[in-house]
């Protein structure tokens, strides 16, 4: 059956009361958030912070069942750590100062530091260290379903980007690569299946390891709209990658048809690349925009893109000349080392090394600044203008784009929306060489273990399943987690003894089939009931009223469906069933 069972199966609203709004709080600006709050599955505590309403737990506990029931499969084993992790841990590895401000540090009475743990890298290695002794041990992938808290500058989106929320965190840990790398497929294929089962509309995407380490990395994105990342996927073959990553195929120049000459021009009150447009009369992909950042060693380095193209920090701070994480120089150094403002700047007699994008380097006549205020050069060409003046290479720079060439070669590119609920890394020995975690080997020789990492965002994915599936009406669940699989709405019970007795013999025959039943008896009218469950967004909906009993008749809809249909009472019990186990 495709539901899963959550404390008690089946419920009345008089003993499970719905706390529903008619309209959405003004700050709420996603949909998931605004139909989280009318359907009265959170409510604010303060900023980040949630309280979890009994329709909102039932959906959430669902997920962790179908995350828990996966990562038994798979062979991982289930621990629990402290949320409060001491900072001792954490100056061993280097991150207590590194994490920044989202770390929430606390002292205890005796004024020793701990914090509220976003991550558990620490805790699981220390674990580790202290447990596990021999290679005979290994491999092993414990995980958790905990909750975390990470201080967002500015949370926001209700449970999206909460301070507070709930994560399921594995790690692994092997004496080799070779180990690693297969549970980390392993791992693959189990999150694919979670998000199966979820009922999610979901990509899979090469990503950046970003603050966590490693060197091999994926994302897990629900499709939607209002997804916070971009993800570059082929139109012809399975290729995907979170825009920050996806490489941009160099183009082959088909070399210059005809040489304009180098030419400065005045451009008064030009600063942008619209203004510039504007004032030559020409497209933004025949100008050269150049930003300037720091350098390895805190001097300055020039990047240059096409002016319609966006910079691609990760890429750019990847490179062995730029400053890691990526700077940019402020508007005084740009002045005082290459005296010009950035209004102005250009590639051309530039006192800095200069590195241009690819798709900037097949550039030919092209515009540029001129390092001047008030002016711009015309008819400028790499080779010709800049052989004598700069040290310049062509790199990969930008942000992949629809349309662009896929990187595996099959098919172009097409950029979406997507929401991060997954993300695996394989961390290598970064903290397990900082926390010394290490086991003897078959010869008895000390040796440092590998690790893995995945993390799925489990109360991210309660609003991101909400972003795919909702219309104008509420929520529309999976079935795999939804609140419940079926509500009974009875039609002025309190008028009709047969309405009322129908009504408790179909949620006493539904429970026995084992399905989840949540029966509506407050005394209101249909129109109200009808408007609350679908907002809440249950599956199936059976409304018992007298007229319809008089014709032998119970009205069914599905939450997706435009009409009702009348199914014989006799046939109802098994008309339902078999709706519910096809979903």
């Amino acid at each position: 059956m495709s539901g899963h069972k959550t404390g008690q199966a089946n419920m009345r609203v008089s003993q499970f009361p719905l706390f529903t709004l008619k309209e959405s709080p003004a700050d709420a600006e996603l949909v998931s958030h605004q139909l989280m709050l009318r359907a009265g599955m959170i409510r604010r505590l303060a900023s980040g912070l949630y309280t979890w309403l009994p329709v909102g737990l039932r959906v959430l506990r669902k997920v962790e069942t179908i995350i828990r029931e996966e990562m038994n499969k798979s062979g991982a084993v289930e621990v629990l750590m402290p949320s409060v992790q001491p900072a001792e841990l954490w100056e061993q590895s280097g991150r207590w100062d590194q994490y920044g401000p989202e770390l929430l540090r606390i002292q205890d009475r005796h004024a020793r530091n701990f914090c509220y743990g976003p991550t558990h890298e620490e805790v699981i290695t220390d674990l580790v260290r202290r447990e596990i002794r021999s290679y005979k041990q290994l491999p092993v992938n414990y995980y958790q379903i905990q909750t975390k808290f990470r201080d967002e500058i500015r949370p926001r989106f209700g449970v999206m980007r909460a301070r507070e929320f709930s994560m399921k965190d594995a790690y692994s840990f092997h004496l080799s690569k070779e180990c690693l790398q297969s549970t980390y497929e392993v791992m693959y294929a189990t999150y694919a299946r979670i998000f199966n089962r979820l009922g999610l509309e979901f990509k899979t995407v090469e990503a950046d390891t970003g603050s966590i380490g490693g060197n091999v990395s994926h994302e897990f994105h629900v499709l939607a709209d209002s997804g916070e990342d971009a993800i570059a996927f082929s139109t012809e073959s399975d290729y995907a990658a979170n825009v920050e990553l996806a490489p941009v195929t160099p183009v082959i120049h088909a070399g210059m048809t005809s040489v304009q000459p180098l030419e400065k021009v005045a451009t008064p009150n030009q600063h942008s690349i619209e203004d510039v447009c504007t004032f030559l009369n020409v497209s933004p992909d025949q100008i050269a925009k150049t930003l300037i950042v720091k350098s390895a060693t805190d001097s300055l380095v020039a990047l240059v893109l096409r002016g319609d193209h966006e910079l691609n920090a990760v890429k750019a701070q990847k490179l062995e000349s730029v400053a890691n994480p990526l700077v940019f120089a402020s508007e005084q150094e740009i002045q005082e080392l290459l005296g010009c403002t950035t209004g102005s700047l250009g590639p051309l007699q530039l006192n800095c090394p200069v590195i241009i994008d690819h798709a900037a380097y097949t550039l030919e006549n092209f515009i540029c600044g001129a390092n001047e205020e008030g002016f711009h050069y015309k008819g400028v060409n790499w080779d010709r203008d800049l052989a004598n003046f700069s040290q310049y290479e062509s790199k990969d720079l930008r942000k992949i784009v629809t349309g662009d060439a896929s990187p595996d070669g099959k098919g172009s590119i097409l950029v979406k929306r997507g929401i991060e609920v997954g993300h695996i890394f394989q961390l290598g020995d970064k903290y397990s060489t900082a926390l010394n975690a290490s086991v003897l080997d078959k010869d008895g020789k000390e040796q440092i273990v590998k690790m893995g990492c995945y993390g799925i965002g489990v109360t991210r994915v309660v609003a991101s399943a909400i972003e795919q599936n909702f219309d104008e009406r509420g929520i529309i669940w999976p079935q795999s987690i939804a609140p419940f699989n079926i509500s009974i709405i009875p039609i002025s019970a309190k008028k009709s003894g047969q309405v009322t007795d129908t009504c408790e013999w179909l949620y006493r025959e539904l429970e026995n089939l084992g399905l989840e039943v949540l029966l509506d008896d407050r005394d209101l009218r249909a129109g109200l009931l009808f408007a609350d469950h679908e907002l809440i967004g249950i599956p199936h909906r059976v409304v018992v009223s007298e007229r319809g009993l008089q014709q032998d008749q119970i009205e069914y809809k599905h939450r997706r469906d435009q009409q009702a249909k009348q199914v014989p009472v006799e046939n109802i019990l098994e008309f339902l069933r078999d709706k519910v186990l096809a979903t």
